[in-house]
């Protein structure tokens, strides 16, 4: 039997099935995309928070679960219940963060299960403890936009103050790794991308550029080089977050002031360090740098990426940043951009040779000029499903019916916010 969904969401659905109504399939994929998360994935906990697993992995990562729950701020404006689900997930993520800001990935319950026995400082509530910006940036997104969708403020609670600080003091120890910071993270008898080299540090970086060092990218794959710029990027829009947020929340004055004064460091070491010129294209944002010189020129399908910094929030200081930035990655000369005979868009080195990712599609989709692009790339993600209805990780460019990961939620997730932007709903920021 059919599950019934609340009204606010059937709403949703019947929009999407007018507007797609000489392409059913579109609105059935969506359907199942949008449902299926809430569905499969959230489960409300006795203590009124919410706990979000990825898909086919038994653990609640920080930055899935705020993509899986996003497409549900719609909703959320008119649905007390959905939005008191968000809520819930804003407290369980800033307990997680109380707990140990250094981790990705965490337990229903302090049951010490985990990916791997890491040499690292683990505990019984962390699946997996590798540092990356983003996971900290993510929660702290979910209850801005929580707030500016509904005008719910509950959530910045101590629990969510405290949190707030302790990200801060990461940041800005984490601008000083080599000098002040005591992370580390090796992962035996592993592919070098599962582990950091130095005994555990990291690649070598130049402290005082300004820019925040990531252990790991959002793919949970080692840094190359240790500042990763689209996730300093989603960190400057997070800590300004955090400075507006300061204004109605009186116990956040003092962090939101040096929230304030961090984003404007970041921003300067990005613009300063970040930039790099290519032949034919002009100036463009490297992916990764070390601060003495060395850059990486390419763009990952995770989110933050480069091609997502406007979806993020992310405005350069010159316009035309972001325009060379995305003529580069969507191209051949990004590494992972693969052309084929069925589809042509960015994979990740997380995923084997030829492979994208239905996320990087969406994000193009969601960045793009045009309507008819945006369609365009919904048609394509529905081509590309594997003929499983649902979206996937990585799919191979000449055979769909080749793709990583059964059941990956932040990929239906993904479709589902471009689909829902195409038919007029936007998230507010």
């Amino acid at each position: 039997m059919k599950k019934t969904q609340p009204e606010s969401i059937e709403r949703i659905l019947d929009k999407v099935r007018e507007v797609f109504r000489n392409e059913p399939e579109v609105a059935e994929t969506f359907e199942r995309c949008y449902t299926n998360t809430l569905d499969t994935t959230v489960k409300p906990m006795d203590d009124g928070s919410t706990y979000v697993i990825t898909g086919d992995i038994p653990a609640m990562w920080l930055r899935d679960s705020v993509a899986q729950l996003r497409p549900y701020l719609i909703p959320a404006k008119e649905d007390g219940e959905i939005a008191d689900l968000i809520a819930g997930l804003v407290r369980r993520q800033f307990s997680c963060i109380n707990i140990d800001p250094y981790a990705n990935a965490f337990n229903e319950a302090p049951n010490g299960n985990c990916w791997e026995k890491d040499e690292t400082d683990m505990g019984p509530w962390i699946w997996e403890r590798k540092y990356e910006i983003d996971s900290l940036c993510y929660p702290v997104q979910l209850a801005y936009l929580l707030w500016k969708n509904t005008g719910r403020t509950e959530q910045f609670d101590d629990g969510f103050i405290q949190g707030a600080e302790r990200i801060l003091n990461v940041f800005e120890t984490e601008m000083y790794h080599e000098e002040r910071s005591a992370y580390r993270f090796i992962r035996r008898n592993s592919f070098y991308t599962d582990t950091l080299s130095r005994d555990g540090m990291g690649a070598l970086v130049k402290s005082g550029t300004g820019l925040i060092w990531s252990g790991f990218r959002p793919s949970d794959d080692a840094c190359t080089y240790g500042y990763l710029i689209p996730s300093n990027m989603f960190a400057v829009v997070i800590l300004e977050y955090l400075h507006e947020i300061s204004e109605i929340v009186p116990g956040l004055k003092e962090i939101g002031k040096k929230a304030a004064d961090m984003a404007a460091v970041v921003r300067k070491g990005i613009e300063e360090f970040g930039v790099t010129k290519v032949e034919g294209i002009g100036d463009v944002y490297a992916y990764e740098v070390d601060g003495y010189g060395q850059f990486n020129l390419m763009d990952d399908a995770n989110v933050p990426s480069l091609l997502a910094m406007s979806y993020l929030g992310y405005k350069p200081e010159r316009p035309e940043l972001e325009a060379n930035t995305r003529e580069l990655i969507l191209s051949e000369r990004n590494p992972y951009y693969y052309s084929g005979t069925k589809a042509a868009g960015i994979g990740s080195p997380h995923t084997p040779v030829r492979y994208i990712w239905h996320i990087s599609m969406a994000i193009e989709g969601l960045t793009a000029d045009t309507k008819e692009k945006k369609h365009e790339i919904i048609r394509r993600m529905i081509a590309t499903d594997g003929g499983k209805g649902l979206m996937h990780e990585g799919f191979h460019v000449d055979d769909p019916a080749k793709y990583t990961r059964e059941w990956f939620s932040w990929a239906n997730a993904m479709f589902c916010e471009l689909v829902m932007q195409y038919c007029g709903y936007e998230v507010e920021r």
